[in-house]
């Protein structure tokens, strides 16, 4: 009986996928004594560039994972999880609902009731996706990310999705250390202003702040294209200069913004909001030359750096990481994180920092000599002799 009652749910599942009647199949109830920490696990449909597929989302203890499958994928996997991981599962379709259960001597009962959905299932990849701005903003069209009708362009969703990412963690970084109602902010390496323009609009129009925000940028042809369309899109706080970084020299800074400045121009950056204090810095690297010429490995990672991919690697590692360090030996806390997929861009490596507003003295000279030994050790261990940022700063190490 529990082996019948498996396979017609099991049979229903493939039955509603292929027919366009599914809608979601959610699992529960982990078996006692199961390895590891799922809790749940929630399968619905998709349409990637494929094709439609089925999205699993796998819930742990403190993790969520989420998987791309076929559908004859799967159903394997539905069969793998059915009775040996989670023991209860329900089947929604547009023609029926289906509840699994367990009962507590083990056997399986299947349950058949009349749908409690009818509408067809939205394929929508990112349909619960919630956006913290709106694509009829104008500005999107003038930079060439939406048409007239406020419609993301196709070679443009890429760009579409780091925008909202970006905001995204702005977001979480404003919640933990809020800024001034009148904050001024920099970002260095401006370029088209596409993020340079999210920034402002999100400040401006959903949190409802009155920023000042400067655009650096040496190509002069953009910084006329951003200061045209910050024109009219009447963001009067927004404004953009030609000017090289290691030159920009404000008054104040409470934010500093550095998205893909080449090489040394984000350790000019980086300096620039360290120098200012400013209560956040957000940088996404670019390429990673100093270290790179500098690298000569003697430790034990010596006979894999002979490969030269394998060296490049490893010279971006060493010079976000020492940057994060001697961010923290400024008194700062840092995370250094994937800023979006490498499915979208290959540079997706951001640092942030964060300035505490209260810090005890002490402490935060065990942090700094804590910082500026590990720093130490690295160079001395790649045969570095001093990190630009290393330098601007003056850290001795």
């Amino acid at each position: 009986m529990t082996h019948d009652a498996t396979e017609q749910f099991l049979r229903a599942f493939q039955s509603a996928i292929q027919s366009g009647q599914f809608l979601k199949c959610t699992l529960g109830k982990p078996r006692p004594g199961s390895a590891g920490d799922l809790k749940n696990v929630y399968f619905r449909t998709v349409l990637l560039k494929k094709g439609p597929h089925i999205a699993a989302n796998f819930r742990y203890q403190t993790r969520d994972e989420v998987k791309n499958y076929s559908p004859e994928v799967a159903v394997s996997v539905l069969r793998e999880l059915l009775g040996t991981v989670l023991l209860n599962a329900d089947l929604f379709t547009t023609t029926s609902d289906y509840t699994l259960q367990t009962s507590s001597g083990g056997k399986m009962l299947l349950l058949q009731k009349k749908p409690s959905q009818t509408g067809a299932a939205t394929l929508d990849h990112n349909r619960e996706k919630r956006r913290l701005i709106q694509p009829t903003a104008p500005w999107l069209h003038a930079l060439g990310i939406t048409n007239s009708r406020g419609e993301v362009l196709a070679n443009a969703q890429d760009k579409w999705r780091q925008i909202n990412k970006y905001l995204e963690i702005i977001q979480s970084l404003l919640e933990e250390t809020p800024l001034p109602k009148d904050p001024h902010i920099a970002d260095m390496g401006s370029g088209k202003g596409y993020l340079t323009f999210a920034l402002y609009d999100f400040l401006t129009n959903v949190l409802g702040l009155s920023p000042l925000v400067t655009g650096i940028e040496l190509r002069a042809n953009l910084v006329e294209l951003c200061r045209k369309t910050a024109q009219e899109s009447n963001f009067e706080g927004l404004h953009f200069i030609t000017q090289n970084i290691n030159d920009y020299q404000p008054e104040r800074l409470d934010m500093l913004i550095a998205l893909h400045a080449c090489d040394t121009a984000t350790d000019m950056a980086l300096a620039c909001g360290v120098r200012k204090q400013a209560k956040i810095i957000v940088a996404a690297p670019c390429c990673h030359k100093q270290i790179r010429k500098e690298m000569t490995a003697q430790n034990e990672l010596a006979p894999v750096l002979r490969h030269g991919i394998l060296a490049e690697r490893q010279a971006e590692i060493l010079t976000d990481g020492i940057r994060a360090l001697l961010l923290e030996a400024e008194g700062y806390q840092t995370k250094v994180f994937e800023f979006i997929s490498s499915e979208h861009t290959a540079k997706n490596v951001m640092i942030t920092a964060i300035l505490p507003e209260h810090d005890r003295k002490d402490a935060r000279q065990l942090r700094r000599k804590k910082a500026l030994d590990q720093i130490a050790a690295l160079k001395s261990g790649f045969g570095i002799k001093e990190h630009c940022l290393e330098e601007l700063l003056g850290a001795e190490s």
